[in-house]
């Protein structure tokens, strides 16, 4: 996500628009893993294992953003709200692990929705 000395360059609203690009390839990847589980050709199935494999690499882009960036660097005990920082960023984390154990577009749904609570706190500059 960003190195860790801390380097004091933060961007945290680039952070939040590439955490809402990795899902929107996880619900494109959902809504074709879904199509191509209705073929059994060779082709379809490599498709359908390419997009599961791609779908679990946004979901885990998004967990690595927010333990590794967000929790790590930019949540803070002295903040404002501090506990409910917490919860928010949580549920962004848990949302992105059930798109992974899913192909329900419901989750992916509620994963952008916790994505996008998330702009308050950094907001565009």
């Amino acid at each position: 996500a960003h190195c860790q000395i801390p380097c004091g360059i933060y961007d945290d609203y680039a952070r939040i628009q590439t955490m809402l690009e990795d899902a929107a390839t996880v619900h494109k990847s959902i809504r074709l893993i879904v199509d191509l589980s209705q073929k059994n050709d060779p082709q379809s199935i490599n498709q359908r294992v390419r997009w599961i494999m791609n779908k679990e690499k946004h979901a885990q882009n998004i967990i690595d953003t927010i333990s590794d960036y967000f929790l790590t660097q930019r949540v803070k005990p002295d903040q404002e709200n501090y506990q409910e920082r917490l919860v928010k960023h949580h549920t962004v984390i848990v949302l992105a692990m059930k798109t992974k154990q899913n192909v329900d577009e419901k989750y992916v749904n509620q994963l952008k929705i916790s994505i996008e609570a998330l702009i308050p706190y950094y907001p565009k500059k």
